[in-house]
């Protein structure tokens, strides 16, 4: 509802029509320029004010230039529950109108106070001759991908993500999303990490289709690893639906992977790492030490329960396999004294038995790559290559992980080898902790350091250590 009929009212019109409101405008005389205006979208009658006027109104402008009217209007605004505008007299009201632009579903504002109305208006005019149509594309694009991350990520996810976008050049907002499917393997842990990946990519305005599969690892739960008699247990799957065209791409937890890829595979991305040590887990007891003689530990690791029977070789070691919420509620249900699984997952699912006490790396080695993920696509796919490693690879998890791995393949031995490998960097100095329990009479613990700022000099330091550890060679697990 507008009262007036000159150019204040006309300029008020325009905000409102702009803004989707339907008028109606009384006044004693209206202007040309009002009259086009409501023609399009309203109606008005000439004639004098009636508080009448205002019933059924949302919002409700004095535009008169009759002070003690506008007085009158903005009264009977308020006691018929309408929000009201004093174009005269700003602070009278409910609030001021700004000078409005569209530019598709972009609305710009720009708001006076009520001191120079028609200088709002040219301050608006020209922002809005700085922003051509791609703005309004890109409000669209990123309205898209507000849907996407609602319907995807928690809240605590999707708030970066939404923050990153707004943030986008706008050239790149203004094209459209890119869609992408990510092969994973299909537990709790598996989809949060892949998820994971699917948010940093989301911030570049990438919505991802997650692809469940089902692996070797997955579908045999009950043979020990190292029994299951393949190096690809829980990767292999993934890989095929990346050949198959299947999937754009695929998400590994690093220490799942073998030393060497398949020549039409790659790795392009590895992410910044998690906890990577072993945890141990007990709910009636506070630490490995306190355990009792005969006391039984949980692990599907040969790696994991050679270096733990060789700090406690009077405690029992059970298999155990399963997701971390199956492994915990084993311990809960007692058919475990003390369990041993990674910090990295623990802390991905928020998940923890009552005790919870990571291992010293030095004490117990963890897998090689563990705590990081990869991020797989097939070779010569250079479509996400540059964006992946953009947006998803870390420098010094990269450095380590290829060392670690370097190692592994210098040993020649599988993922379910009774060896362990950690690389850590500070600054350009990187130490490298190995272990391997293999044929001779103990296992051997061995160390390395030097100086690493490429990917080629991490990996010589990995071989390096690898040699330090090569009278076992022959170990179980290992592959020939």
């Amino acid at each position: 509802m507008i009262v007036g009929g000159g150019n204040v009212a006309a300029r008020k019109a325009e905000s409102l029509v702009s803004a989707g409101y339907p008028l109606f405008v009384v006044a004693e005389r209206i202007g040309e320029r009002l009259r086009c205006i409501v023609a399009e979208d309203g109606s008005c009658e000439e004639r004098s004010y009636e508080a009448r006027d205002v019933g059924g109104a949302a919002i409700v402008v004095a535009a008169t230039d009759d002070p003690d009217l506008n007085a009158r209007i903005v009264a009977d605004g308020r006691e018929a529950g309408a929000l009201v505008c004093d174009a005269t007299q700003p602070e009278r009201g409910d609030f001021t109108m700004p000078a409005t632009r569209r530019i598709g579903e972009l609305t710009i504002s720009v708001d006076s106070g009520g001191a120079a109305p028609a200088f709002s208006r040219r301050v608006a005019e020209k922002l809005a001759e700085q922003l051509d149509d791609s703005y309004a594309v890109a409000l669209r694009t990123l309205a898209r991908m507000r849907a996407y991350a609602m319907e995807t990520f928690s809240p605590q996810e999707r708030a970066p993500i939404l923050r990153a976008l707004a943030q986008r050049p706008i050239a790149e907002l203004a094209a459209e999303p890119v869609a992408a499917t990510c092969a994973t393997r299909r537990s709790e842990l598996a989809m949060v990490q892949s998820r994971s990946v699917a948010a940093r990519l989301a911030e570049r305005a990438v919505i991802t289709t997650l692809l469940g599969v089902t692996t070797t690892g997955d579908r045999d739960r009950q043979t020990p690893i190292a029994r299951l008699g393949d190096t690809n247990v829980f990767v292999k799957e993934l890989e095929q639906t990346l050949r198959d065209g299947r999937a754009d791409y695929a998400v590994h937890s690093c220490k799942d992977l073998a030393g060497s890829l398949p020549a039409d595979m790659r790795i392009v991305a590895v992410s910044k790492r998690e906890d990577p040590r072993d945890a141990f887990c007990s709910e009636r007891y506070e630490s490995f030490e306190t355990l009792p003689a005969g006391a039984v530990v949980g692990t599907s690791s040969p790696r994991r329960q050679a270096q733990l029977a060789s700090l406690r070789p009077d405690l029992r070691y059970a298999s155990l396999r399963g997701n971390v919420d199956t492994r915990l509620r084993k311990l809960r249900d007692g058919e475990y004294d003390a369990i041993v699984i990674a910090m990295a997952g623990l802390n991905r699912l928020g998940a923890r038995a009552r005790h919870t006490v990571p291992f010293a790396i030095d004490r117990v080695v963890p897998a090689v790559g563990q705590g990081a993920l990869a991020v797989e696509t097939r070779a010569g796919d250079d479509r996400f290559e540059a964006l992946l490693r953009e947006t998803v690879n870390d420098r010094i998890a990269e450095l380590c992980v290829s060392c670690e791995r370097a190692a592994l393949r210098a040993l020649r031995a599988g993922c379910s080898a009774p060896l362990g490998i950690h690389a850590e960097l500070a600054g350009e100095t990187m130490n490298v902790n190995g272990f391997y329990a293999g044929d001779a009479a103990s296992p051997i613990r061995a160390h390395a350091s030097g100086a690493v700022t490429t990917l080629e000099s991490a990996q010589a330091l990995g071989v390096a250590l690898a040699e330090q550890l090569k009278v076992h060679v022959a170990a179980p697990g290992a592959v020939r």
